[in-house]
């Protein structure tokens, strides 16, 4: 056989064992202690723990955004704001405005831009009111949901969730409630989705 025929037998094989990569508890992911129940027993759930702040969230959105759009159709995506820190309880009560009003999508990439790259400190409700207002949100309507009661009991089951997950930090990637997947346990955020795609697919075999 060539040395030109092998190399291109070995160019073949390299994706293949990449996918078949051999991940455990520990190596790749931990498997949380208590599984959380998930909100849809007929789809394998993938929750992003995250902070708009959080500047390794912000690098990580281009590959969630990719993957997300490529999702399979018995996976069902979604993100939970965490509040490990000062500052943290104004951007989650953010996203829970915005999920209300049905615009976070929408919002999402310019919230993230706003704070990493045009440097904004959107940190207090005012700065956030206006960051909204000039999305097209009411002011009123904006200071209205951000005190609310959905977006209050929002914010503890979130609470609830991540402290059920065992999490410490973002970004934070659980699949279906049983399995925490971080840069760290995956050895860096190019790695992340290689492992969930790992826990969906023994998932699956379950």
């Amino acid at each position: 056989m060539s040395k030109l025929l092998s190399a291109f037998i070995v160019s073949l094989l390299l994706p293949l064992a990449a996918m078949a990569a051999d991940y455990s508890d520990g190596n790749g992911y931990t498997t949380i202690k208590n599984p959380v129940r998930t909100a849809n027993p007929d789809k394998i759930e993938v929750t992003e723990i995250f902070w708009y702040g959080c500047p390794h969230c912000y690098s990580l959105e281009p590959i969630t955004h990719a993957w997300a759009a490529n999702a399979p159709s018995d996976v069902e995506f979604n993100f939970l704001p965490a509040v490990f820190g000062r500052g943290w309880l104004d951007h989650a009560k953010a996203f829970y405005v915005a999920d209300l009003l049905g615009i976070e999508s929408d919002i999402r990439d310019d919230l993230f831009n706003a704070i990493h790259v045009e440097k904004k400190r959107l940190n207090s409700e005012d700065a956030l009111a206006e960051f909204f207002v000039a999305h097209g949100v009411n002011e009123d309507e904006f200071h209205k949901l951000y005190n609310s009661f959905a977006v209050n009991s929002r914010l503890s089951q979130a609470d609830a969730k991540i402290r059920a997950y065992g999490a410490r930090g973002v970004p934070g990637l659980v699949v279906n409630g049983k399995y925490l997947v971080t840069a760290q346990t995956a050895n860096g955020n190019n790695n992340i989705y290689k492992v969930v795609d790992f826990l969906i697919e023994k998932e699956r075999n379950q």
